[in-house]
């Protein structure tokens, strides 16, 4: 029995504190994620309610997509994820995208490299921070039209 010995006092507390100030930091950044900050557009509404009204016409031929945005929500930039056979891709339209993104009323046609069963095009909307900047955010994948390839 006198050769048994246990772990140190000290060590014991270093061990409790580091646990301690673990257990604070992941506290900490749940709470931080919790409060995302709110981006707005136009009238200060939320940018995720915006989402909502956003209306794109679309189709796919032979290599190219066709679109447009008969809403009225300006789009910044469209996200396609593609799905082929049971894999998904997601790449963003870029080749001759306008600049400004689609406007209201506006068209868009160019090509897209992937290849695959059916596209689902996710709008992404440019919207303000509360400190007057301007920040991208990408709706949810339910605010997305379905194209078949």
């Amino acid at each position: 029995m006198k050769n048994k010995r246990g772990i140190s006092p000290v060590i014991a507390t270093v061990l409790l504190v580091a646990i301690v100030i673990v257990i604070a930091l992941i506290v900490f950044s749940w709470v931080r994620s919790m409060n995302e900050e709110a981006i707005t557009k136009f009238d200060g509404t939320n940018i995720k309610l915006i989402c909502e009204e956003v209306v794109v016409d679309g189709s796919y031929s032979s290599g190219f997509i066709y679109l447009s945005n008969t809403g009225n929500v300006p789009i910044y930039q469209l996200k396609a994820k593609v799905e082929s056979a049971g894999a998904y891709e997601t790449v963003p339209l870029t080749e001759g995208w306008p600049e400004g993104g689609l406007l209201q009323g506006g068209t868009y046609s160019g090509p897209i490299s992937v290849t695959g069963e059916k596209m689902l095009l996710i709008p992404v909307l440019i919207g303000t921070t509360s400190d007057n900047q301007e920040r991208a955010y990408t709706c949810e994948e339910r605010y997305g039209i379905e194209i078949f390839m």
